[in-house]
């Protein structure tokens, strides 16, 4: 039926309305029970924060707004019957009505919060001090030195992972979760599992995850760590145990930022969760305001604050700063850092200065490490000038536990030209070297970094001096880099005094030649697994007990080899287990 329209001079005018019959109260329920089912469906999947300051908040709202709009339309077959359109129109004015009213605070939310207004805010967020390089960073041991980087820290995590033979085909590195730490004093960083699909999370879920890897900064040793319970909370699950589900539940009201995973000093494995605030107009200012820890094995969840002054804006007594919670070392996330140590730089001077004139105005260089220092982690990057990005004026060290931030002011080179310093020292093998620590050595501001191969294995170390960027140490050992290093300050009119006998590569497997032997035989099974991208071969001989393991990418001519094929491995003279890995193949 169409509606009822009246002819003056031309003009159509409404006189009725086509009502669809039916109660209109009971559509309305009707759609209002479908619409909650639909957000409670949402809510589980989306989880936003029960916060005002939240913008997931706001989008899930306007899409749950969406859902009755439609579910009206629906229970009045507007869709279905174009008649019936403006009926279903006049009905949903209060929805459409809490969508503009969504949209305007979202606005006035962000004008609220804009750095136009508020550059000063944005300047203050990071409280940065003058620091002095040679009394606090004469203190960094060069044992303590990390000697990977993340890439390099995964690609050795999963060859340790490779070596076991129950979790192989089931589990993978979790490259993403891999937290830099320092544990009983040295810098490592610990890895997290994950199922290596869906097929395998169904069947390994009931037990959950029972390890994780430990790999050590300083000698580029790899520790698996089974556990006596296994983890059944993590980013790896899905449903009720998925990390995020199960904090969200727990605290709905808290803003939620990225999960590291860290051990405690008896190696319990644990989640930190890190809570987030808007501390600038409705959406502006990100910081972080305190943590939540999760047991990874139990669940059990404490919330703890950052405030350093006792005025916590969390319900909680627990500080990240009691001794209890001295072992956690990543609350501040290195891009939150690096973001709020930008507006420290830029807006000092207001927004405009920022743009026009840019007086005073320094920015971070193009990336960031982390120096283990005090028994806690910084990150470290340079700080250059935004009107001349030739080169740093200084750098900045950050508490990734307490935010504590330090500026050192240090004129050099920038941190990508030591690396192509250090790359072109040596050319001929094609390494890659890390991003640089700046590092004192006998008072000389100096950048250190690793040399990596094509497999992320560190074959040597070089150390470029940050005012002469052309004067450049590299050795395959960290002794050798240090004495090369000092020849070159030498001839460049530079006299240091270095104690080579202090740099630890008594622990640098760098420099370790083990003994090998040949072991011969006819090849009586063959298995292969890809983990981490990298295609493994598992192959025994004449039914021998132990698997020899081979990377393709080591020795090709594996993928062509057959069950009664005669093979011969080199090895390890002390290799031992039901899995030994293979140093060459002929």
């Amino acid at each position: 039926m169409d509606p009822i329209n009246v002819d003056f001079g031309g003009k159509k005018k409404r006189t009725a309305q086509v009502h669809p019959g039916g109660s209109t109260v009971k559509k309305i329920i009707v759609s209002l029970v479908i619409t909650l089912a639909v957000a409670a469906g949402l809510y589980y999947f989306m989880l936003p924060a029960l916060n005002f300051k939240a913008i997931e908040l706001y989008l899930y709202l306007a899409v749950v707004i969406f859902v009755f709009i439609a579910a009206f339309g629906i229970t009045s077959k507007a869709y279905f019957r174009p008649e019936y359109m403006e009926y279903a129109k006049s009905k949903v004015k209060i929805p459409v009505i809490l969508l503009l009213v969504l949209a305007a605070v979202v606005l006035v939310g962000y004008l609220s919060g804009a750095v136009i207004f508020r550059a000063k805010s944005y300047h203050n967020i990071i409280d940065v001090k003058e620091g002095d390089f040679a009394a606090d960073v004469a203190e960094i041991d060069f044992s303590s030195v990390p000697r990977l980087d993340k890439d390099s820290s995964n690609n050795i995590a999963t060859r340790a992972l490779g070596d076991l033979s129950d979790y192989v085909s089931q589990f993978v590195v979790n490259e993403y979760y891999s937290t830099q730490i320092n544990y009983k004093g040295t810098p490592v960083r610990v890895q997290s599992l994950d199922y290596g699909d869906i097929f395998k999370w169904m069947k390994n879920t009931k037990n959950g995850i029972p390890a994780y890897i430990i790999v050590d900064m300083t000698n580029q040793k790899a520790e698996t760590v089974r556990l006596e319970n296994a983890m059944k909370y993590s980013p790896a699950e899905h449903f009720n145990e998925y990390l995020v589900r199960h904090v969200r539940f727990n605290y709905p009201t808290l803003m939620l930022d990225t999960p590291s995973f860290e051990i405690d000093d008896n190696g319990n494995p644990y989640w930190i969760v890190p809570v987030l605030d808007k501390t600038i107009g409705l959406f502006g200012g990100t910081d972080v305001i305190g943590a939540v820890l999760v047991d990874s094995v139990t669940g059990d969840t404490t919330l703890v604050s950052t405030s350093l002054d006792g005025n916590t804006k969390l319900k909680t007594d627990k500080f990240v700063t009691d001794d209890e919670y001295q072992w956690i070392d990543q609350v501040y996330s290195a891009n939150i850092l690096n973001q709020q140590y930008n507006f420290y730089g830029k807006y000092g001077n207001g927004f405009i200065n920022s743009i026009i004139g840019q007086s005073d105005v320094k920015v971070t260089s193009s990336g960031y490490n982390y120096l283990a220092l005090n028994d806690d982690v910084y990150m470290y990057t340079g700080v250059t000038s935004i009107t001349s990005d030739q080169s740093i004026i200084g750098f900045v060290l950050i508490n990734q536990r307490t935010k504590e931030a330090k500026y050192y002011q240090v004129s050099g080179a920038l941190e990508e030209t030591a690396r192509t310093s250090a790359q072109g020292k040596v050319q001929q093998y094609n390494y890659t070297a890390t991003f640089p620590l700046l590092l004192n050595v006998s008072g000389e501001p100096t950048y250190f970094m690793a040399l990596k191969d094509a497999s992320e294995l560190v074959k040597m170390y070089a150390m470029v001096n940050v005012k002469q960027s052309t004067v450049v140490g590299v050795g395959s050992t960290l002794t050798e880099c240090m004495s090369k290093y000092a020849e070159e300050l030498e001839k460049s009119g530079i006299s240091v005094n270095i104690d080579v006998d202090s740099m630890g590569d008594e622990e640098d497997n760098t420099t370790v030649q083990k003994e090998t032997v040949e072991v011969s035989g006819t090849v009586a099974e063959i298995r292969s697994v890809i983990t981490g991208g990298e295609t493994y071969f598992y192959i025994k001989l004449n039914e021998a007990e132990p698997y020899y393991k081979v990377a393709v990418s080591q020795a090709e001519k594996v993928v062509i080899l057959n069950v009664g094929d005669a093979i011969t491995f080199t090895v390890q003279k002390d290799a031992s287990g039901s899995i030994i890995p293979v140093e060459a193949v002929k």
